[in-house]
């Protein structure tokens, strides 16, 4: 069993390298996230660790990852608040009824832009 703990902290630790590298007013996904560190189907532990980013000592820009489709799936974990949307409005980016509008054009893609 700790085994596997220290393997979901190692899993974690790259995710939360990676998303420090998203730029300012950029958002990516949890599968670009999982793709890029090599396990595609990884998506949903890539939120696991976006919702336990608070308890970094390095700050981990979490808001700036959204589902495939561009909701903030995981505004629920900003403790209830609009937190997660006013983060992302502050960074020029513009949301309607939870949805990233433009998504394309603030995707960042750490498959292309990191290689």
């Amino acid at each position: 069993m700790k085994e596997n703990h220290q393997n979901e902290d190692s899993f974690f630790a790259k995710v939360y390298a990676v998303a420090r590298l998203i730029p300012y007013g950029r958002v990516t996904s949890y599968g670009a996230i999982a793709e890029y560190l090599g396990t595609k189907g990884s998506a949903r532990m890539v939120g696991w660790a976006m919702n336990s980013s608070h308890t970094q000592k390095l700050q981990v820009p979490a808001h700036r990852v959204v589902n495939r489709t561009g909701m903030l799936s995981g505004k629920h974990h900003f403790g209830g608040s609009n937190l997660m949307q006013e983060l992302l409005e502050s960074e020029g980016i513009k949301i309607e009824d939870d949805q990233i509008q433009n998504f394309d054009a603030v995707f960042w893609n750490p498959m292309k832009e990191l290689y």
